[in-house]
């Protein structure tokens, strides 16, 4: 038995699932497609087009303008502009 390899597989395991169990805040760059009633249409990291709010007070953003969206603690629902590139 190979017990060096075992051990080091077993250790790769347990931090694999700790990473992908962690909750962080997401940021990434995405471009607004148009602008509706409920907010601004914009493009996540998944590829798929989201309805989000923006959280700049004041600012009034325009279709293909560049933003930086917050995606809070892995919350997909919570989705927001919070930054203009």
């Amino acid at each position: 038995m190979d017990y060096k390899n075992e051990i080091l597989k077993s250790i790769q395991t347990m931090v694999d699932r700790t990473v992908s169990n962690r909750k962080v805040d997401h940021t990434y760059r995405s471009v607004v497609k148009k602008i509706v009633k409920e907010g601004y249409v914009i493009v996540d990291s998944a590829g798929c087009e989201r309805t989000v709010r923006c959280c700049i007070p004041g600012v009034s953003l325009k279709a293909g303008q560049n933003v930086w969206v917050k995606e809070p603690m892995g919350d997909i629902g919570a989705l927001h502009i919070c930054g203009v590139c």
